[in-house]
């Protein structure tokens, strides 16, 4: 049967989104166990999580407000990704996938809750 959001491209590409933000964190300083790498990995579920839950909801209505709440975690992620460049967690080549990444996903957010306000 499945659940309908797991159709949609955004979610997929959020979730394996996730993955790499996962792999990433795993190569971090263990002192930054709870601080860059938790806020990172939150974050980063945060997104399929948020447009999971709003499909659940019984409107477009909800469901965009929950779009909005992936759009500000994908935010947070492009914030994290700078620290960890500054903090030389990460190199400039890692920066720039992963931002071109969130690039991507919002793009594909925007367009979906776009999508559904119409």
């Amino acid at each position: 049967m499945g659940f309908k959001f797991e159709e949609l491209n955004v979610w997929k590409e959020s979730v394996n989104f996730a993955g790499e933000i996962y792999k990433l964190t795993k190569r971090f300083n263990k002192n930054e166990q709870f601080g860059l790498t938790s806020q990172l990995n939150r974050a980063a579920v945060s997104i399929s999580s948020n447009i999971a839950e709003g499909c659940g909801r019984n409107s477009d209505a909800d469901l965009s407000r929950f779009i909005q709440i992936s759009i500000g975690s994908l935010n947070e992620i492009v914030t994290l990704l700078h620290i960890c460049l500054n903090q030389k967690y990460i190199d400039q080549g890692v920066f720039n996938s992963l931002y071109s990444r969130c690039e991507l996903i919002s793009k594909m957010l925007f367009a979906f809750r776009n999508y559904l306000k119409s």
